[in-house]
């Protein structure tokens, strides 16, 4: 049972969110510091790959070694079976269908500000990563077979990025809900193992470079926990406009 004291200025006997729509939690202004750690982490890789990208052309050495050493040394039936199952939980419908049910959720409760930067963020993302795909035009790799089938160009990850870009505002939605440390940091840890399973999944199955994968986890996750401090400053602007 979640203390609803903590929620509506700490008089359980008046439910304040149903009354405004920008009484969302008052840690929505602070990003939890698991939070800031995996931003600062998502910066320093885009950094590293444009730092690559001038001094080098894709594919790096590395994306070759990675791809290839995969298939040559971690092939199995059972990792392949697994790898497609993860991939799953980065499409396009299993992403559509968590990010509705988040705001649909979070509508339910009362806050429409989140239910709405919610969605937001989520069509938005996508669609930068379609069009950067389309200016891009990066070939799918063909050192190694393909496992499942793609049809669309291969930079970013769209799957990287957009399990990122959903994952990481579920999880910062989640950590609003305990004031246990521990708690939001194992939430956050669970959502970033989800995101690198589902990214590594999509090198493994041949359909990406790394560096796809890699600028798709920078891109959704500065885009996810942009959007978040987005929704606080609104949020925090409206109320002192209203006050």
């Amino acid at each position: 049972m979640i203390d609803q004291t903590r929620f509506s200025g700490g008089d359980s006997s008046h439910d304040e969110s149903h009354d405004s729509p920008l009484a969302a939690p008052p840690r929505l202004s602070a990003m939890p510091m698991a939070l800031r750690g995996v931003a600062a982490g998502a910066v320093a890789l885009a950094l590293l790959l444009l730092f690559g990208l001038a001094v080098d052309h894709w594919p790096f050495d590395w994306d070759r070694a990675i791809l290839t050493g995969l298939r040559t040394h971690a092939s199995s039936p059972g990792l392949r079976a697994a790898a497609v199952d993860f991939t799953a939980l980065g499409s396009v419908p299993v992403l559509v269908l968590m990010v509705v049910g988040a705001a649909v959720l979070l509508l339910a409760r009362g806050w429409w500000l989140l239910a709405l930067m919610t969605a937001l963020s989520g069509i938005s993302g996508g669609a930068v990563v379609t069009w950067v795909k389309l200016m891009v035009a990066r070939p799918r790799p063909d050192l190694v077979p393909h496992w499942v089938d793609v049809h669309n160009a291969s930079f970013p990850s769209g799957h990287a990025a957009g399990s990122a870009m959903v994952y990481l505002t579920l999880a910062a939605l989640a950590t609003q809900l305990t004031d246990h440390r521990r708690v939001r940091h194992a939430i956050v840890g669970i959502a970033v193992l989800l995101v690198g399973a589902i990214g590594v999944s999509r090198v493994y199955l041949g359909v990406h470079w790394p560096s796809d994968v890699a600028a798709g986890w920078s891109f959704g996750t500065i885009w996810a926990l942009g959007w978040w401090w987005a929704t606080a400053a609104a949020r925090r602007s409206w109320v002192a406009e209203r006050q």
